[in-house]
């Protein structure tokens, strides 16, 4: 089991960026969380990845929707990384961690080693569960999302530099048993990200292809994820954390294959009281 926080055995986990960046949700889920709808204190929360300065990505606050579209069964983004920087969050968000009823991963990139050996450097006073490196990201043109030997070595090099567990996002478009294994022991535990929308929809249009394309997360994106949680939980001792939980059945299906951590991502963005409904049925089943 993954143990990323003392409230439960099994883990339930807010994907990066499914919970903005402090766990109260973005400001649309705001009156779900005061009706009781939205719990977040079920959950561990991964902040939206965070870069070394703030990168204005494709995130437009006067159109947000332009850069994610929901689709039936899931949803495609091409967000491309947008984040006020991470001193931003040093200074706004870290000093009231304490004050939250849950925990805190933070999620962050670069492709500079010797920055991102500075961010873990700058998190290591302050109390979060865990440093997610988002080695996978599919909305950015980032050395680090493209080779795997940056990869291997970026996570070498932070576990060098932190005390706090590692995790490691990677997607299905990377060799990702590969890297998997040559940083077993570095990392605590393996995420796992959405799909670039040509492995989807190889013979469709994006309708983000102005914007390169974008992942695909929700049911439609479980024939890949799900194939990546088999693969890295069969072969690893590394935990994997189950991804693209979409109906309540879901919950089983991913512990089957060996999942020891769920994961909620995009089901925010189309139905973001499911994560707290499915949460309490299934805590419900192991009274």
């Amino acid at each position: 089991m993954i143990h990323l926080s003392n409230k439960h055995s099994f883990e339930y986990m807010a994907a990066s960026g499914a919970l903005a960046y402090d766990g109260r949700g973005w400001p649309w889920e705001w009156p779900l969380r005061w009706l009781g709808l939205l719990d977040p204190s079920l959950l561990t929360v991964v902040t939206k990845t965070l870069t070394y300065l703030p990168k204005k990505g494709n995130l437009r606050w006067s159109h947000p929707w332009s850069c994610a579209k929901l689709l039936k069964n899931g949803v495609v983004n091409a967000v491309g990384l947008s984040n006020p920087g991470l001193d931003w969050w040093l200074q706004k968000v870290a000093p009231k961690i304490s004050l939250r009823p849950y925990s805190i991963i933070c999620s962050i990139t670069e492709d500079d080693p010797q920055k991102l050996g500075e961010m873990v450097e700058k998190l290591q006073d302050f109390a979060i569960k865990g440093i997610e490196l988002n080695a996978s990201c599919p909305n950015t043109t980032q050395e680090l999302h493209h080779n795997s030997e940056a990869v291997i070595e970026a996570a070498h090099k932070m576990k060098e530099k932190t005390s706090h567990p590692l995790l490691l996002k990677l997607s299905f478009n990377q060799d990702y048993l590969s890297i998997a294994k040559q940083v077993e022991g570095k990392v605590e535990a393996l995420s796992i990200n959405s799909v670039p929308w040509r492995y989807v929809f190889p013979d469709q249009a994006s309708p983000l292809a102005l914007l390169g394309g974008g992942g695909v997360s929700g049911k439609l994106a479980q024939p890949f994820t799900w194939k990546m949680l088999k693969d890295l939980s069969s072969q690893l001792k590394t935990p994997v954390i189950g991804p693209s939980v979409w109906d309540f059945e879901d919950i089983y299906k991913l512990r089957e294959l060996g999942a020891q951590a769920l994961s909620f991502g995009s089901i925010f963005m189309r139905y973001p009281w499911r994560a707290t409904r499915y949460i309490k049925k299934d805590q419900k089943a192991f009274l």
